[in-house]
C-alpha cells in the first residue's frame, strides 16, 4: 500500500460516481456471493478518487488516483461480501490501509455509522494519522473531530475511530448502532468477548446498507488462540464458510421455533495477507530483510504468516504448506486402518489412515465428537467407513478393555461390529509414540515428502496437532492437560507399525501377461 506523490498520481476517466473500490461479490473477488447494495451518491463530486483496477463510469472527467488496491488478497478483502472477514498474515501486507479504504465505501451515505477500534489509544494514533492522509483527499469536505475522534462526511455519514482496551469498555458502545465495525490487530484482544459483544451493536434501519464486521491482524499476540479457532481452522484459507461456535465447532444456526429454524446464521472468511502481495514494500527487499533477521518463531509469524507457530509446541516440524494436502480418492488397493482415543465427557477422536506404496501415511478422515456412548460411537464409525472397502485393523486406547463388573467400552464396540485391537500402553510407550510422530512429520530424504500428510478437510487435526504443548516437567512428552485426543489417536496409529503390503495389487490396472509362445512362455 502506498500513497502516491502528486506528480505520480495516475489520471483516469471516470464520471461523477464518487468513491469507488471493488464491489462486494464482484468478479475480482473469489467469493461470488451477494453484492453490497449500491449507495446513493452525490451528483457532483470533486477531488481525487480511490479506485480499483476495473469498472469506471461512462461520463468523462479527469480525477487523481490516490489509492488503488493491490491485486490479490487486498482486492479480495475489499470485495468480500461475507458478514465477518479477517484479513491477516504477514506483516507489511497493507492490512490497516485496506481497512481504512474499506470503511470509506459507504461514508457518503447519510445513515452510514462505522466504527474502527484498536486496543489502546497509543495504538490508535497511527490509524488516525493514516486516515488524515487519505480521507480528505477521498471525500472533499469530510470533517475530522479530535474531541469525538470521528469523521463526518458532507452527507452526514460518520466513522468513529476509538479504543477498546478492557472487556468492560464495551459499555461505551451500549445503545449505539453501527452497520460497519472493524478491529485492527484482532489478536491483541486476549478473549473473544469484545468481538462477540460488538456483534450485538451491528444493526441499521437503512435498507440499502449492509452489515459487516472486519478485522486485520498478524499471527501471535494474546488472542492468537481464539482468533485461530474462529477464522483460521474451520475452512480452507480464502474460502467462505458458515460461522461456527469456537468451542464446539458446530455451525451457528437459527433456534427452534424461529421461521428460519435450522438455517445457518451468517458466513465468515479468512483472507491471508502476504508481504509479496504488497509491491511497494516487497520489491526493494529492505523490509523483507528485516523480517528474515528475526528469530525463527517470529519470522514464521510475521514473514510467512504462519498461524501454527506456538512457543513451546511439541511438534515444530509441522508446516501447513507441506503437511496439508488437497483431498483425493484413495486407491482401493491401499491399506487402510483407523485409530481412536475414546472419551465421553471430553471428546472421542477417530482418525482414518491410508498407507501409500511409498509407506507415507495419509490421514484422510477424522471424527471428533463428545457425549457419545461406546455403542453410538461404533455406529458412527461404521457409517463413516461404509464405502471405504476393507479396513485392515483398528487401534483403540487399551484402557477401553478394562472390565469393572460389566462389559468394557471395547467389548461394547466390538459387539456392534466395530473391531479394534488395544494400543500399547507399556512403560515408555508415550515417549516412543511422540518420537514416532516426530519421525512421521519429517520429510523423507528419498521421496522428498513428509512421511505423514493430512487432507485439508480434516480441520480438527490441522488445528490441534501443531498447538500441542510440551509437558513443562517432562519435555520428552506432551502436556496431557491440553486438548490431546486427536494427538493420542495419531500416536496410536503411528505406533501400530503400518506398512503397505508388497502384494497389494489393483486388478483394474494390471495388464495380464500373455506369453508369445504358449509352450516355452516367451
Amino acid at each position: 500500500m502506498k500513497q502516491v506523490d502528486a506528480e505520480k498520481l495516475a489520471l483516469l476517466k471516470a464520471g461523477p460516481i464518487g468513491l469507488k473500490v471493488p464491489k462486494h461479490g464482484s468478479k475480482h473477488s473469489t467469493n461470488r456471493g451477494r453484492a453490497r447494495k449500491k449507495t446513493p451518491l452525490p451528483t457532483k463530486v470533486e477531488g481525487p478518487l480511490i479506485v480499483p483496477e476495473f469498472e469506471f463510469g461512462s461520463e468523462e472527467s479527469e480525477r487523481e488516483v490516490i489509492f488503488r488496491p493491490n491485486p490479490g488478497p487486498q482486492t479480495e478483502f475489499l470485495a468480500a461480501s461475507e458478514r465477518e472477514v479477517l484479513y491477516g498474515g504477514s506483516a507489511g501486507g497493507g492490512k490497516s490501509y485496506a481497512l481504512l479504504a474499506d470503511a470509506l465505501r459507504d461514508l457518503s451515505h447519510p445513515q452510514f455509522r462505522g466504527l474502527i477500534v484498536r486496543r489502546t489509544t497509543e495504538e490508535l494514533r497511527e490509524l488516525v494519522q493514516k486516515s488524515q492522509e487519505l480521507y480528505p483527499k477521498a471525500i472533499p469536505g469530510v470533517k475530522w473531530s479530535e474531541r469525538k475522534m470521528q469523521w463526518t462526511s458532507p452527507a452526514g455519514g460518520t466513522l468513529w475511530l476509538s479504543f477498546l482496551e478492557r472487556d468492560q469498555d464495551v459499555t461505551r458502545y451500549q445503545g449505539q448502532a453501527f452497520n460497519y465495525i472493524a478491529f485492527d490487530e484482532l489478536t491483541q484482544w486476549p478473549t473473544p468477548y469484545a468481538w462477540n459483544y460488538m456483534r450485538s451493536r451491528l444493526r441499521t434501519t437503512a435498507s440499502d446498507l449492509s452489515l459487516y464486521m472486519r478485522a486485520t491482524t498478524n499471527p501471535g499476540g494474546p488472542g492468537h488462540g481464539w482468533v485461530k479457532k474462529m477464522f483460521i481452522d474451520p475452512a480452507v484459507w480464502g474460502k467462505a464458510y458458515w460461522a461456527t461456535d469456537i468451542e464446539t465447532g458446530e455451525t451457528l444456526e437459527w433456534p427452534k421455533g424461529h421461521t428460519k429454524e435450522g438455517q445457518p446464521l451468517f458466513k465468515r472468511r479468512f483472507i491471508p495477507a502476504r508481504l509479496i502481495d504488497n509491491p511497494y514494500l516487497y520489491d526493494s527487499g529492505d523490509y523483507e530483510a528485516n523480517l528474515l533477521s528475526l528469530p525463527e518463531a517470529e519470522r514464521r509469524k510475521l514473514l510467512d504468516g504462519d498461524w501454527d507457530v506456538v512457543e513451546g509446541n511439541a511438534f515444530p516440524e509441522w508446516n501447513r504448506k507441506i503437511h496439508v494436502i488437497e483431498p483425493y480418492e484413495i486407491p482401493n488397493n491401499w491399506r487402510r486402518f483407523r485409530a481412536c482415543d475414546y472419551g465421553y465427557s471430553s471428546y472421542s477422536a477417530v482418525i482414518w489412515f491410508a498407507v501409500t506404496p511409498e509407506e507415507q501415511l495419509v490421514i484422510y478422515r477424522e471424527l471428533y465428537v463428545s457425549k457419545q456412548l461406546a455403542g453410538d460411537l461404533a455406529d458412527l464409525v461404521l457409517e463413516a467407513e461404509a464405502d471405504d472397502g476393507p479396513i485392515t485393523y483398528g487401534v483403540l486406547d487399551s484402557s477401553c478393555w478394562h472390565q469393572r463388573g460389566g462389559p468394557s467400552i471395547a467389548e461394547t464396540m466390538i459387539v456392534r461390529g466395530c473391531r479394534w485391537r488395544p494400543s500399547d500402553r507399556s512403560r515408555g510407550s508415550r515417549v516412543a509414540g511422540k518420537n514416532e510422530v516426530h519421525r512421521r512429520l519429517q520429510v523423507d530424504e528419498y521421496t522428498g515428502e513428509p512421511r505423514m500428510v493430512v487432507m485439508s478437510h480434516c480441520t480438527n487435526t490441522i488445528a490441534q496437532l501443531p498447538l500441542i504443548p510440551l509437558d513443562r516437567n517432562d519435555p520428552e512428552d506432551v502436556d496431557t492437560k491440553s486438548e490431546d485426543h486427536i494427538y493420542d489417536a495419531i500416536r496410536y496409529g503411528c505406533m501400530s507399525r503400518p506398512r503397505a503390503s508388497t502384494w497389494d495389487v489393483n486388478p483394474d490396472t494390471v495388464k495380464h501377461y500373455r506369453p508369445f509362445d504358449p509352450v516355452f512362455g516367451f
